[in-house]
């Protein structure tokens, strides 16, 4: 069995007292120390499938299962990362990344040592004393980063955590995801708006259609790993980012007919 397991996932909401079909049988699986990312255009429920895996929305229609448990709600096996940091600000960096390990019971000499070896591998062991208002975004978002990967999760759930940052730092967090993944290889799955983002970190980009979601296409990234900033610039890079913004673009068009 792969490792997630999403088989005919469907969710509706009400809205204005009508009831909207988000998501429309959805299905994917997912082995061990993936990296997976899904696009698609706003709205399109990608963000809400994330969630559902992660147990945060229930799941009434289809069933998602993790190292073959079922999902039904939060746990320590999945940890998610959101666009918003959600940093304490009345804690320190080293606080802030230790607050998990606290709350599961973890010795402080132990929890301790773990968190700072983590704010290593992010490169901000210097200011373990800071609070983050002291920090940039792109420093916040790795304390955070820092904070998820320190309980160690099996599963890592992404949701959109670059997009607040500008452009230049949002590079250089990804850069500085794959580094870590490629170290640690855990399981990824990535909710972005970004095309390159998700061609660069993937080994497979999942499309969405426009709402409903729908699976539109699967498609697997074969660029050699490990992976540098340079390889943006090659040519099958290129074609592969071509090849999904021309399935995207229907699918945009499609959500702003809906609109």
């Amino acid at each position: 069995m792969a490792f997630l397991q999403a088989q005919g996932v469907s969710k509706r909401f009400e809205r204005d007292g009508k009831r909207v079909l988000a998501i429309d049988g959805f299905s994917l699986a997912m082995e061990e120390g993936e990296f997976v990312s899904i696009v698609g255009p706003s709205g399109c429920g990608k963000s809400t499938f994330l969630h559902m895996v992660g147990g945060f929305e229930p799941i009434v229609e289809g069933s998602i299962q993790v190292a073959g448990r079922a999902v039904t709600a939060p746990g320590t096996d999945r940890g998610m990362l959101f666009q918003d940091y959600a940093l304490f600000p009345w804690r320190n960096v080293i606080g802030n990344v230790a607050w998990s390990l606290e709350v599961a019971g973890m010795g402080k000499a132990e929890r301790l040592e773990r968190a700072t070896r983590y704010l290593d591998m992010v490169g901000l062991s210097a200011f373990r004393d800071a609070y983050p208002s002291e920090l940039s975004g792109g420093m916040q978002q790795r304390i955070a980063l820092a904070r998820v990967l320190a309980f160690e999760p099996a599963m890592l759930l992404m949701d959109e955590p670059f997009g607040a940052l500008d452009a230049q730092t949002r590079e250089i967090m990804q850069e500085e995801l794959t580094t870590i993944w490629q170290r640690h290889k855990r399981t990824v799955l990535f909710v972005t708006h970004d095309i390159e983002e998700a061609v660069y970190l993937s080994d497979r980009v999942i499309v969405f259609t426009a709402r409903p979601g729908r699976l539109k296409a699967d498609l697997r990234i074969d660029l050699p790993r490990p992976r540098t900033p340079e390889i943006r610039k090659t040519a099958p890079f290129q074609a592969l980012r071509n090849r999904i913004w021309d399935m995207l673009r229907e699918e945009v068009l499609a959500a702003k007919a809906l609109a």
